[in-house]
């Protein structure tokens, strides 16, 4: 691909720039998402923003340390207080980590109540090094011999050297190597008491929420940020992947146990020694539309016996009888106001979508894995609650895709989350848009968790592969049509949404549900008047090749026609 067709500048705003000319070739690579996605840019200018690299920060960044400056020698930092209340300091000298601080910093420091202070020494990143190369368009994950390969960002070399440190001071807070450094640092420290300070770069910046959050920040004060963090929670970060260069596991397999799961599973356990309870999660606001999906996610989660709680949001827009089959269903209904996007366009699909949100104010669980309720579950996925907030697969460029995602939900993170609709922009108008703001470093998982039912090559076979873990039912809705076949056939815009093999692995979760709980998939006469409406405008354009209008419907709802959703 021409280099020239595709710029991803190493700013704090990651900008794009596409030109007409490639986008035949390029689109082969990428997923119906990136074909919208795509044509949504034509629209805009060259330089429009589609990513912050780190929140609201908007000045010029890398991703390495800074240019040492000279700072006066301070005998008493702001932060030194709320750090060294625990300690009783005639008793314990402190141990204190200096990451790409000044020299006379560390000069004065070290008078510091006898603290010994030590500077922090490692290699600083290639400044050839872009994000670019930490979120690639795209990696080959289907060629078992292909190298995925993550970029080198240098941490210490001799971390043992810096056993047992209690503070860890980082300057420059949106800077993704003194992020990691530090982050390393506390989490080899094998100290569970150890403090990490971050000390403001300028430019409204603030640390990095993916490694620390705000749950374990205990003082701030201006540009200063002191936080007690989980080690067992950030040597689970630093071990994965430095970004979606690689995905964060080994290929899967239904017969061998993957050692990074029992490697992650094990330290969350120590993380957490009293067990917490894990949910899947799914969300249905603005219209019923989706309650059919919804109780067939949940039917085919059970089928694969999860152990975890199956938790819906519905808003006021999802009737008493309905709630009374979502939880017939299995899933814990919960009531919730939807919330705005203020970014999309009023009347817009995604308008509400920002309703999704509300996944992080389910504090009675650790973790949840967020589902789009027009998917449907082949095989079991509790292993990826393994995996840390934000792991996600990749929707297009360095973007991930908000329909499936692991989160761990925090009152203080959604109200930031809450607060952040207002102040950053979302490429889409939508809850991926911001949260793709958000989590601008997120952690890639292998794209057979989720399959989109989408299909490039016109004269493919158009089957399910058999290691996939769940279905994406993207286009027509297999509940909206017919049974007897895709009816995304029926229309020449959606033949690539079109798969019969796919549509009927929805319909064999339907034919297993319980008999009351059917008719919530009943057919509408809105919903069959359209359906009718495409198979004759197919048999009337002469052009049109596929003969699918053709088949002799035998779908039992069309006789039994139920009341409008």
């Amino acid at each position: 691909m021409n280099n020239n067709s595709v710029r991803i500048h190493t700013k704090m705003s990651l900008k794009t720039t596409i030109t007409t000319t490639n986008i035949v070739s390029f689109a082969k690579r990428l997923s119906i998402y990136s074909i919208l996605f795509l044509s949504i840019l034509l629209f805009f200018p060259a330089t429009e923003t589609i990513l912050n690299t780190f929140l609201d920060c908007r000045t010029t960044t890398t991703l390495s340390t800074t240019k040492k400056t000279t700072s006066p020698p301070t005998m008493n930092p702001k932060w030194f207080q709320p750090i060294s209340k625990p300690f009783k300091l005639e008793q314990k000298q402190l141990q204190i980590a200096l990451v790409n601080m000044d020299g006379e910093i560390l000069e004065g420091m070290n008078t510091l109540h006898g603290a010994q202070v030590t500077q922090v020494e490692f290699e600083k990143v290639s400044s050839n090094i872009t994000w670019r190369d930490l979120y690639p368009l795209w990696i080959d994950e289907e060629n078992v011999n292909a190298k995925q390969i993550c970029p080198n960002i240098p941490i210490p070399s001799d971390i043992v050297k810096y056993k047992g440190v209690d503070v860890v001071v980082a300057k420059d807070v949106y800077r993704l190597q003194v992020s990691l450094v530090a982050a390393t640092l506390a989490a080899e420290s094998g100290n569970e008491e150890v403090s990490v300070v971050f000390v403001g770069g300028g430019g409204g910046c603030e640390p990095m929420l993916e490694m620390f959050r705000c749950d374990d920040l205990v003082w701030k004060d201006g540009e200063y940020w002191v936080y007690k963090p989980d080690v067992n929670r950030l040597k689970q970060k630093v071990s994965l992947p430095v970004g979606a260069c690689k995905v964060a596991t080994q290929p899967y397999s239904f017969e061998a146990e993957n050692p990074l799961e029992k490697s992650m599973t094990s330290t969350l356990s120590k993380a957490n020694p009293k067990p917490l309870k894990e949910a899947y999660v799914t969300l249905l606001h603005s219209s019923e539309l989706y309650v059919c999906g919804a109780i067939a996610l949940a039917q085919s989660i059970l089928q694969t016996n999860t152990t975890k709680d199956l938790v819906l949001l519905a808003d006021d827009s999802i009737s008493p009888s309905s709630i009374h089959g979502l939880e017939a269903a299995g899933w814990k209904v919960k009531l919730i106001q939807r919330v705005r996007c203020p970014s999309a366009r009023k009347g817009h699909y995604n308008e509400w979508n920002c309703s999704k949100l509300r996944i992080w104010q389910l504090t009675d669980y650790s973790k949840v894995i967020f589902i789009d309720a027009d998917f449907i579950v082949l095989n079991n996925i509790d292993h990826l609650f393994s995996y840390p907030q934000l792991s996600a697969s990749e929707d297009t460029m360095s973007i991930f895709n908000s329909g499936v995602m692991i989160a761990e939900p925090s009152p203080c993170f959604f109200d930031m989350l809450m607060a952040k609709r207002y102040t950053l922009n979302s490429y889409n108008g939508g809850d991926q848009g911001l949260l793709n703001e958000v989590f601008t470093w997120w952690h890639r998982i292998t794209k057979k968790i989720s399959f989109l039912k989408c299909f490039m090559d016109e004269k493919g076979e158009r089957k399910v592969p058999n290691d996939v873990y769940m279905i994406h039912f993207v286009g027509v809705k297999p509940w909206v049509c017919y049974r007897d076949y895709d009816c995304n056939w029926d229309q020449v815009d959606r033949h690539i949404f079109a798969s019969d093999r796919a549509h009927s692995r929805w319909w064999r979760v339907y034919d297993a549900l319980p008999v009351e709980l059917k008719p919530y998939c009943g057919l509408t006469s809105y919903m069959d008047a359209n359906i009718q409406n495409w198979r004759e405008i197919a048999k009337n354009n002469v052009s049109f090749t596929d003969t699918h209008w053709k088949i002799d419907v035998k779908d039992p709802r069309k006789d039994n026609l139920i009341k409008q959703i």
